[in-house]
């Protein structure tokens, strides 16, 4: 429940678009938020009032005249109570309005009302994110250009737009995030910036070391944790690459993805930009062999005669970031099946980094959530066990603190 407790009022402007915010208040509602839709006149056309009402379980409001509210100032009750405005979509005529004052309407009206952070903080900011959705020359138009850059520069978030395939048939940048996509940079907008400048770079999932062009020595990591790690710290402003091993997960939104399959690769692209980073965390679950040689073609069964795999080591990745002349701070994981505090202290000190992640194998290797404790020098933090992403962005604040100490 990601947006528990997180009171939203979802603001939806007329467009073909308006069926995706069925969707967005699903998820919303089932990220733990409450949500408050709040529709033009233009919007009703598309879907109905009773639509969103269903799916976030409030009574919708449409006029600005609605009596319901008892000093009839639904713009200004509204808006008090919200910790964020979301509009989506936010049409080409939504976003002129705004970015101009104009206020002709609720939504408009209760856009132009909302609580701004004053000089001396008294009043509590109520941040306006929007998503356009319009036409792909709509969009390039310079008019909706302009408004889009006043409304950057006064401090409203623009969620998009995405590109691809248009209600009216064309195809172009213009049309509205997916209702998903926009619930993660929702998510994302709400996280402290703890890591906000700086470079983060990532290993997830295993690797595969070939026997030969069908088999080879890879293992159980589903690179889910690594991927959480990701996604947290990008949350937390960070730029963020990540390596990843074989794995067939979505990438997180705004971070740069590198796909490998063996170690030597993801030493490669490792090597090639760690010295560049501010921090790097060895999440992947790295072979600690692989065969001399793979074979070039599949290695046919021949009774009673198993084949001899000669194996080499692989470079040890990590100890090799944190050996160089300026490294960036380095965080490890430790996965392991017993003794978990002496073995993970261990390898922080043998590869000397500050912090290692550890867990053990059944509470989590492979799942959905974890059971981290964390080890550096000042000892250890068992962390609740919980999902991976919780998990994630906790170990990312630590990684500030350390950040903030070194």
């Amino acid at each position: 429940m990601e947006l528990k407790d997180k009171h939203i009022v979802l603001g939806v402007s007329g467009g073909i678009a308006a069926y995706k915010a069925a969707e967005l208040t699903r998820l919303l509602v089932k990220a733990g938020a409450a949500v408050q839709v709040v529709m033009t006149e233009g919007a009703t056309h598309f879907v109905t009032p009773v639509t969103f009402q269903a799916l976030s379980g409030r009574t919708v409001f449409t006029d600005q005249w609605d009596g319901r509210v008892a000093n009839n100032m639904a713009h200004i009750d509204l808006s008090r109570e919200a910790d964020l405005i979301l509009v989506a979509p936010a049409s080409a005529d939504f976003l002129a309005k705004v970015a101009h004052g104009l206020a002709d309407d609720l939504l408009t009206t209760l856009v132009l009302a909302r609580p701004r952070a004053g000089t001396d903080g008294a009043v509590q900011d109520c941040p306006l994110l929007v998503a356009p959705a319009m036409n792909r020359q709509m969009w390039e138009n310079p008019a909706t250009r302009r408004n889009a850059a006043t409304l950057a520069a006064d401090g409203v978030t623009l969620l998009g737009p995405g590109c691809g395939e248009q209600a009216c048939g064309e195809t172009g940048d213009g049309r509205m995030l997916e209702p998903e996509e926009i619930v993660e940079d929702l998510i994302a907008f709400l996280q402290p910036k703890a890591l906000a400048g700086k470079k983060v770079l990532i290993t997830a999932g295993p690797t595969f070391e070939a026997i030969d062009p069908v088999r080879g020595i890879t293992n159980l990591s589903s690179g889910r944790m690594g991927f959480a790690v990701a996604r947290a710290a990008r949350e937390a402003g960070a730029e963020v690459t990540l390596v990843s091993g074989p794995v067939s997960l979505p990438t997180p939104r705004g971070v740069t993805r590198i796909d490998v399959a063996g170690a030597l690769a993801m030493h490669a692209a490792v090597m090639a930009r760690a010295a560049a980073q501010d921090v790097f965390v060895g999440v992947a679950a790295v072979a600690d062999y692989r065969p001399k040689a793979a074979a070039e073609h599949k290695i046919k069964k021949v009774d009673g005669a198993p084949p001899a795999i000669e194996l080499v080591e692989n470079p040890d990745i990590l100890a090799e970031v944190a050996a160089l002349p300026k490294p960036p701070l380095c965080v490890g994981f430790a996965a392991e099946s017993r003794n978990l505090a002496e073995y993970a202290q261990q390898k922080r000190e043998r590869k000397k980094i500050p912090l290692i992640a550890g867990n053990l194998i059944q509470h989590g290797f492979g799942g959905e959530d974890n059971t981290l404790v964390l080890f550096d020098a000042r000892g250890q933090t068992p962390l609740p066990p919980g999902p991976k992403s919780e998990l994630a962005r906790a170990l990312i604040r630590h990684i500030a603190g350390l950040l903030e100490r070194r």
